[in-house]
């Protein structure tokens, strides 16, 4: 048995050479980025056994990384949420029209609301995506095997199902507190109490199953982009030991957006789901709300909201990526890598 995943090709110095850039390629796009703006990912680095001494200092940066850059884009994310629910009506149709409504309403500090809770859930959301993630890649792919780009997305999108299983309750009180008008509600258990005392708890799942079916085309295409890039990457020809940051940035982007653009239709019935009380009308289904949403705006109405959702990419990625580094220096971690 020869020592490379092909079982019964040679190995070859241009071939180990291939291998190092596979993966020098393969960590250096699960390291970069922690939140898409719509995804929280688990650092690559502390999945490295190595590093498992320094496991909450990691935990830790990764958690305020993905809190300063919700909070630097949460003006972003209520305009998007806003343009999904109420699409109908003129002022909400573009991005800058949008916000403009929502300062005339409630001045500047209303384009936060909602971001509270937002970052209230990223402890959570890490440990469990965390927790899920290193057991299932032990238990399908061994405790000293480092797994490839598809196998982390497989392991990552069942991680993902569990985490927004347990956190779902949150989505739904986090698109009620963005969506509320002034007053509306006093704080975050005032919003709790109303939602169960109207419609129960079963509101709290509310846009659960397009949840959980947005994970498939988002993974699918993921994977799809990512494997699209690395035949380039591969077909280039250049003498390079691993790519740039500005060619790894660009790289995880574009896989990120294609992805959030593959899955954004069911993304937009969950939050029309979770709104149910402001738009949708009593107990909406996932089926009747597409229905509404093709016969008054057509395909388009499918996408409402998606400037705000692909502005949010960039940046959110980029903050991240440098608080992150940022507090690893901080607090003294030194990454021990393989």
């Amino acid at each position: 048995m020869c020592e490379t995943m092909w079982c019964f090709i040679p190995v070859t110095p241009a071939l180990r050479r291939l291998q190092a850039r596979h993966q020098k390629f393969e960590v250096i796009l699960n390291c970069l980025v922690l939140d898409t703006g719509e995804q929280l990912m688990v650092p690559g680095d502390v999945l490295e056994e190595e590093n498992k001494g320094t496991l909450w200092k990691f935990l830790l940066s990764g958690a305020m990384a993905g809190a300063v850059s919700r909070t630097g884009t949460a003006p972003l994310d209520r305009a998007r949420v806003y343009m999904q629910v109420y699409s109908s009506k003129s002022n909400f149709r573009h991005l800058l029209s949008g916000l403009r409504s929502l300062v005339q309403e409630g001045g500047i500090r209303s384009l936060w609301r909602g971001n509270g809770i937002n970052v209230l859930k990223i402890a959570p959301e890490y440990a469990i995506k965390f927790s899920v993630f290193e057991q299932s890649r032990n238990f399908f792919y061994g405790v000293h095997t480092s797994p490839s780009f598809q196998e982390r997305v497989v392991a990552g999108s069942l991680a993902v199902a569990i985490s927004q299983t347990l956190i779902n309750p949150m989505e739904v009180l986090k698109t009620r507190l963005t969506l509320r008008f002034t007053g509306q509600y006093k704080g975050l258990l005032d919003c709790a109490r109303q939602i169960l005392e109207r419609d129960g708890t079963r509101a709290l799942y509310r846009g659960y199953l397009p949840n959980m079916l947005g994970i498939i085309p988002y993974a699918c295409t993921d994977l799809a982009v990512y494997e699209l890039l690395r035949c380039l990457w591969q077909k280039s020809g250049r003498d390079m030991k691993d790519p740039s940051g500005l060619v790894s940035l660009s790289s995880v982007t574009l896989s990120t957006t294609c992805g959030q653009m593959a899955s954004y239709p069911l993304t937009l019935v969950r939050t029309r789901m979770q709104a149910q009380d402001t738009v949708e009308g009593s107990n909406p289904t996932m089926l009747g709300v597409f229905k509404r949403i093709l016969n008054q705006q057509g395909w388009p109405g499918l996408y409402r909201g998606m400037t705000p959702t692909l502005l949010k990419v960039l940046p959110a990625g980029g903050i991240s990526y440098l608080v992150y580094e940022a507090m690893k220096k901080t607090l003294g971690v030194q990454v021990l890598s393989r």
